[in-house]
């Protein structure tokens, strides 16, 4: 028998940890894309079309890239979140009609979340759902508020890897592989009111709001550790051509990852619940059957470390976002990086719109519909806001020498153009 190395493994850690260290705000915001709304959302187009919009994955990155790399760039760039950036370039309207938008949606989109969240944990934890639901967001807010960002979204990151059982699940079952390449590289498009809403609450959980927001503070953030501002909104960093390419390598990275567990999702609900007749999603139970082919009686606490773990990477980030453009609006001190006294303001948003989150969960609504609509409702809110960040990228003033290429305006321009088709057509079968 061979003994083990200790320099391999020593090698094989050091390399881990370089790994986890390299992945930073575009990675930690991929991740979060796959928030529980995404999972759900991402199940739910599993469930009901099959393979059919597995399309919508490669479609739709092209655009997550150009979008969140114009987020990132005018955050390491202007040293500013993007309230700041609205607040110091643009009209109060613009700026109160986006900060507007982005907490409607997120505070929804938390309580979609936390609902999740509290809904997946009962399946291993059989405490009473309104308990766990309280526990959920009072944890939350305490992580968000007590331990600092960076620390705990280290260990997040491990959490988020759960989310390859998707992957794991779509090679131990049979798949039709053909109809699994040609539903992926051809568009399949049905003009009736489901499909249409489908379409938007994909691309609505995929392209969000929140996302453009934090990635842009984040940045910053990173610049403040790295010691080139003091605080957010003071002074210019100086950046060079390898900072724009570390944070464009990294969100990259980032969008891949979010959107190869999208595909995985849907690949592996559509292999599982639809192809047993279960076309619509109800019970955090119900989602969770589609990891039984891996786990076994094991799929329930496999499932619920998937949704909790990334709704603990996403929730603070939806109240945080908001946070930073309030904070950013009304002056005060603003940072995930400051204490809860040299920010109360700041903390104090994000404890008010998580609670607020906590009340939307009092509805009849099942916790996984309503996961959906706030997907759909996020698809609504973000072409304006998708308008608004092509503006910023491409003013001089903002961004001197980084103003927006070719490339990322045509691709911001069009994905810009077709949800907002999507959310006419969508608004139109509506109203008929």
């Amino acid at each position: 028998m061979k003994r083990a190395v200790p320099g391999c493994i020593t090698t094989k850690n050091k390399t881990v940890k370089k790994l986890l260290h390299i992945l930073g705000p575009g990675f930690i915001t991929g991740a979060a894309d796959d928030d529980p709304s995404g999972i759900g959302t991402y199940s739910q187009a599993g469930a009901f079309l099959g393979y059919k919009q597995l399309w919508l994955a490669p479609f739709s990155f092209p655009f997550m890239v150009a979008i969140q790399e114009m987020c990132g760039r005018i955050g390491l760039v202007t040293g500013k979140g993007l309230a700041a950036v609205l607040k110091k370039h643009y009209s109060r309207s613009v700026l109160y009609g986006a900060v507007l938008l982005l907490i409607i949606a997120n505070t929804i989109n938390i309580g979609a979340d936390l609902c999740a969240m509290a809904a997946a944990t009962r399946l291993v934890i059989p405490l009473p759902y309104y308990l766990l639901l309280i526990g959920m967001t009072v944890g939350t807010i305490a992580l968000e508020i007590f331990i600092p960002y960076q620390r705990y979204a280290k260990y997040l990151k491990y959490l988020a890897f759960s989310l390859f059982a998707y992957v794991g699940v779509a090679f131990m079952v049979e798949q039709d592989w053909g109809a699994i390449f040609w539903s992926t590289v051809i568009p399949h498009i049905v003009l009736t009111k489901e499909y249409i809403m489908n379409i938007v609450a994909v691309l609505g959980t995929t392209i969000s709001p929140y996302l453009f927001f934090w990635q842009t503070s984040q940045e910053v953030e990173e610049e403040i550790v790295s010691e080139r501002i003091a605080h957010m909104g003071e002074g210019t960093p100086l950046i060079d051509g390898d900072d724009m390419h570390a944070m464009q390598g990294d969100t990259l990275l980032g969008m891949f990852f979010s959107n190869l567990i999208m595909f995985f999702i849907i690949v592996t609900v559509a292999s599982t619940l639809h192809r047993a007749g279960v076309t619509s999603i109800q019970t955090a139970d119900q989602a969770a059957q589609a990891l039984r082919p891996l786990a076994g009686q094991w799929a329930s606490l496999l499932f619920t470390l998937g949704i909790v773990g990334t709704g603990l990477l996403a929730v603070p980030i939806l109240a945080g976002s908001a946070a930073y453009a309030v904070a950013e609006i009304v002056g005060w001190s603003e940072g995930l990086s400051l204490t809860l006294r040299q920010a109360p303001g700041f903390y104090g948003v994000i404890t008010v719109v998580t609670l607020a989150g906590l009340l939307a969960d009092l509805s009849s609504v099942a916790p996984f519909t309503l996961l959906y609509y706030a997907a759909v409702l996020n698809g609504i809110v973000t072409p304006p806001l998708i308008f608004l960040l092509l503006m910023i990228a491409n003013n001089k003033n903002v961004m001197g020498a980084y103003t927006n290429g070719a490339g990322s305006n045509i691709l911001g321009l069009l994905v810009g153009v077709l949800m907002s088709g999507a959310v006419g057509a969508l608004l139109w079968f509506l109203v008929v």
